[in-house]
């Protein structure tokens, strides 16, 4: 079997075993398990925690001592020991730290499923510009093809997702031994300072202006890719309180219409060859940050009947904010450090994107949302304008009851009524992306040059 097949396989499994169970683990906490909803932001805050220490530990140890590929299928190893114990954790708090330790052995592999990619390409003497995002786009394929199988299999609800994760885990553990030899440089000299010794040099990279500023800009877009992960599929859900839109398509199959952005990345990945031979890679990362503030933008304006368009065409410009900076950015590491530190600094990549990004935008973003941007309603009157109905609507009072409130004569709610105003919460998140977008396009200073490309090429 060609290289190119070996690493297609590769892609599919690593996001086949975090899909089957992501976009379906609510159902599970709230559906099955009947928890409550405080600690369910938790459950996304180990990826971010996670995120702040492994890929760079990890990264680390595949610099100096341990085969990339050896690491890499450990850790799945590992990953799929936890998913089965997952499925045995009765209590909510016992079901946060084991998904810690689940992450703790997924989110760096990520990383480490690059570093392969790219150090097997070269082996074998591959264009890593033409030919990455073809194989990376099989791991978006695999995410969706696990969401389908979870779904149609009944499993959304149960903890077979997790045993659905777990057998692909251990496959793709046992299948990770069988890849090219990715091996330590083992480049530190005898006389090597304490810093050169535990291998974190990648943090001096911070002493470089550029690579200082774009880590910091990485650590920005984390926290936009954290909001959208976080309250997207919330926002659908939350139109079925409005009357005229509950019945709607967008309620009923909002799982369908999210995995539009998923089938979008598909399409983004194979055009990224071509954007950065035209464009380079700060326009494209610049294109990427614009596509954010569409994502958003779009989101505000849309809803599921009149404006169904601009969420869908939300969800396809999510395959171009997520996809062009992430492998854009994990280029720019791949042609802008030393081979000796090149793991290490992936991994600092992934730290800054889904671990401190990740964390600060999931806890800012809850904090402006409880704080500004959530309207409490005390009578009928006040909901039913909210809601865009009349007072005596039956959906809206049956709503009201759900709550678990008793309406006065006079419509007075028992308990206050709380409800999120999406349109200003969107349009926040799209100016806070166009502040980004342009301080990137101001302070970036990074020429194309296409040799630069073509080194990355070869």
């Amino acid at each position: 079997m060609g290289i190119k097949n070996r690493l297609i396989i590769m892609s599919f499994l690593q996001f086949f075993v975090w899909g089957a169970w992501l976009i379906t683990i609510g159902n599970y906490w709230f559906g099955t398990k009947n928890w409550e909803g405080t600690q369910f932001g938790l459950v996304f805050g180990t990826m971010g925690i996670a995120s702040l220490f492994m890929p760079t530990l990890t990264g680390i140890i595949a610099d100096r001592w341990v085969n990339a590929e050896k690491l890499y299928g450990f850790l799945h190893i590992i990953y799929a020991v936890v998913l089965f114990g997952i499925a045995q954790v009765t209590t909510p708090d016992n079901f946060i730290y084991v998904m810690f330790a689940a992450m703790c052995c997924y989110m760096p592999t990520i990383a480490l499923s690059n570093s392969i990619s790219y150090t097997s390409l070269k082996l074998n003497n591959k264009n890593i510009v033409k030919d990455f995002p073809p194989i990376r786009v099989w791991g978006t394929i695999g995410f969706i093809a696990a969401m389908w199988i979870t779904n149609l299999s009944g499993s959304k609800a149960t903890e077979y997702q997790f045993y659905i994760a777990g057998v692909g885990a251990l496959i793709l553990g046992v299948y990770a031994f069988t890849l090219p030899k990715c091996e330590p440089q083992r480049l530190t000299k005898e006389d090597a300072s304490l810093t050169e010794t535990l291998g974190l040099e990648a943090f001096k990279l911070f002493g470089n202006y550029k690579m200082a500023l774009f880590f910091v800009f990485s650590m920005f877009l984390g926290g936009a890719l954290q909001l959208t992960n976080a309250y997207g599929d919330v926002f659908l859900d939350e139109f079925k309180h409005f009357p005229k839109y509950a019945d709607s398509f967008v309620i009923e199959y909002s799982t369908i219409i999210m995995s539009i952005s998923q089938v979008s990345e598909t399409l983004f990945i194979l055009a990224i060859p071509f954007f950065l031979r035209r464009f380079g890679i700060k326009q494209v990362m610049l294109i990427s940050m614009l596509a954010w503030v569409l994502r958003f933008g779009l989101f505000a304006f849309g809803d599921p009947v009149g404006g169904l368009w601009m969420i869908i065409m939300s969800c396809i410009v999510y395959g171009m904010a997520f996809d062009f900076f992430n492998i854009s950015g994990s280029l720019f590491v791949e042609s802008n450090t030393d081979s000796k530190i090149r793991s290490s600094a992936q991994g600092l990549f992934m730290m800054m994107t889904n671990g401190v990004g990740a964390v600060l935008g999931s806890l800012t973003s809850g904090w402006a949302i409880d704080r500004f941007f959530t309207k409490s309603f005390h009578n009928t009157t006040e909901l039913a304008g909210f809601l865009q109905t009349d007072t005596t609507n039956s959906k809206m009072l049956d709503f009201v009851k759900g709550q678990g409130n008793a309406i006065s004569t006079d419509g007075i709610f028992t308990n206050p009524i709380l409800m999120k105003d999406w349109h200003t919460i969107w349009l926040s998140f799209a100016a806070y992306a166009l502040v980004i977008a342009i301080a990137f396009a101001v302070l970036f200073k990074h020429k194309h040059d296409p040799k630069e490309i073509e080194k990355l090429s070869h």
